[in-house]
């Protein structure tokens, strides 16, 4: 049998500083009743946002908190850094190789990948564990790590859609550890739309008319794979688009609205690859996660790929740290 995708810490990391969406709308280019839209059917409401942060130390707390799991006497194979926008950093520098140096991973294998955009973190935990299996070293182990910051008004307002923040987020994986077990990872990819800034219109429209739909497909199809059926899934664990986007995909579904976890879009917004991961620890730390619960982790990236990754969570693996 497959060895499984174990994810034996997560942890996330937000600045302290936080703002009002209004406090930013001279920043953005944003008028009052714009604002008022993306506060009242979109429900942002406050996000963690420090242009003055360092990148680094933005992803450090995290990648450190997650490192710390690590048994002794193990090493990370792989640093795998996830992120959504292309340009994260100036050219000459390559956040995964710096990211490692910070962390004293002299030897571990480091890269970055973006393709995916705001799936990119589940789909680096995926290529992670496939790493790990196609090296077939017992007791080998992956960190992920994903953040970014709103550091342009261009990167941080998608159009009538979300305001970005700042946010990071790290797992460490292994293969049959103690962790929770992952067991389906699904996406599907609308190339048609991947210039998102230059769709028409009518383009426009028509991705949000199918965007619940689409996602409710995906959300369902992991959840098939892993043997398993909606009714058995105890909490779907999003990510923080903006919540209109989430009463389509829930009408779609036909589903309860308390079954998904959504108490962070207005507190914290959406924060590029990290939402599914910060949702993930406040959830946790409320003791909201169960020994043996089923949870779907849900992204969602411009471009546009849809992303769902099923998940067991197991309280002796990754609650510990």
């Amino acid at each position: 049998m497959m060895p499984a995708t174990t994810l034996e810490r997560i942890a996330s990391f937000l600045p302290e500083r936080s703002v009002r969406i209004e406090e930013l709308g001279e920043r953005l280019g944003l008028r009052r009743a714009e604002l008022g839209v993306f506060r009242k059917f979109y429900g942002l409401n406050t996000l963690r946002f420090d242009p003055d942060l360092d990148l680094f130390d933005l992803l450090r707390p995290a990648a450190r908190e997650a490192l710390a799991a690590l048994p002794a006497g193990r090493r990370v194979d792989y640093l795998v850094f996830a992120h959504t926008t292309q340009a994260v950093a100036p050219a000459d520098v390559d956040v995964a190789q710096v990211l490692r140096e910070d962390l004293g991973l002299a030897d571990t294998e480091a890269f970055g990948l973006s393709h995916q955009a705001c799936v990119s973190s589940l789909g680096a935990i995926d290529v992670a564990a496939e790493l790990l299996r196609a090296e077939g070293t017992e007791g080998a182990y992956a960190l992920m790590v994903t953040g970014e910051r709103a550091f342009s008004p261009v990167v941080q307002l998608i159009p009538n859609t979300s305001i970005m923040a700042d946010a990071s987020s790290a797992c460490l994986v292994t293969l049959d550890g103690d962790g929770d077990v992952v067991h389906a990872f699904v996406t599907r990819t609308l190339g048609e739309y991947a210039e998102w800034l230059r769709l028409s219109p009518e383009e426009n429209h028509e991705f949000g008319e199918l965007y619940g739909s689409r996602l409710a497909e995906v959300i369902l199809a992991a959840v098939a794979e892993a043997g398993l059926t909606f009714d058995d899934i105890d909490l779907v664990i999003p990510h923080n688009v903006n919540m209109l986007a989430w009463r389509q995909t829930i009408k779609a579904l036909d589903a309860a609205p308390e079954k998904f976890f959504l108490d962070n879009i207005g507190r914290l917004s959406h924060c590029f690859a990290s939402d599914v991961f910060l949702n993930y620890t406040t959830l946790r730390e409320a003791g909201r996660l169960v020994d043996g619960g089923r949870y779907v982790l849900v992204s969602v990236g411009l471009g546009a790929t849809f992303g769902a990754m099923v998940i067991t969570h197991r309280g002796g693996g990754g609650d510990h740290g």
